[in-house]
């Protein structure tokens, strides 16, 4: 298991620091490469903490691979203190064993989430695109370019999957701007 990005750990213990509802963390779930973000809303626009992705051993069985999953999410919880996980709104699959693992991911991470006291908000894909780019069938590369543009980096996150869990994070901030937008 490999978790790359914050790197850093907890400044006080996790049971005296309060959760921030200013404190976003966004999900793009898996059970092989989990990707995260993490942002804080601001009042003039949304600061980046940090993104990444956790990687789980392919040859491990799912047992192992969720438990590693849980692990890493439950420190970066800990670490974090987010208000909120917006996590990807499960979808149809082409294929059903990659829907079935996806959705064992999802649950493993959402029970981590609401066991920290987090509120748990679930985000469809096509709703974080058209929030961020104005049209829900937009492809990858533009997504990463506004979540750059929308977090002032000199370039998007790597991987996706780290774009793609700070989409869904700004998504929500968008939504928590103008409530009316997204409904």
């Amino acid at each position: 298991m490999q978790s790359v990005g914050f790197g850093c750990g907890p400044m006080h213990p996790p049971e005296v620091v309060p959760l921030s509802d200013k404190i976003v963390l966004g999900i793009d779930p898996g059970t092989r490469v989990v990707g995260f973000g993490a942002i804080a809303l601001a009042p003039k626009g949304f600061l980046f903490l940090g993104a990444g992705v956790i990687r789980t051993s392919a040859k491990a069985d799912i047992a192992t691979r969720l438990g590693e999953v849980r692990v890493e999410i439950d420190r970066m919880l800990a670490d974090l203190r987010p208000g909120v996980v917006a996590i990807e709104e499960a979808f149809a699959h082409r294929n059903v064993q990659s829907a079935l693992r996806i959705g064992e991911g999802r649950g493993v991470i959402i029970s981590a989430a609401a066991a920290s006291g987090a509120k748990v908000v679930q985000i469809a894909p096509t709703v974080a695109k058209k929030a961020l780019v104005g049209y829900g069938a937009a492809d990858k590369s533009q997504v990463a370019a506004m979540v750059a543009r929308l977090l002032a980096l000199e370039r998007p996150p790597e991987p996706l999957d780290a774009t793609d869990a700070l989409a869904l994070a700004l998504t929500y901030g968008i939504r928590c701007s103008s409530p009316g937008l997204l409904s």
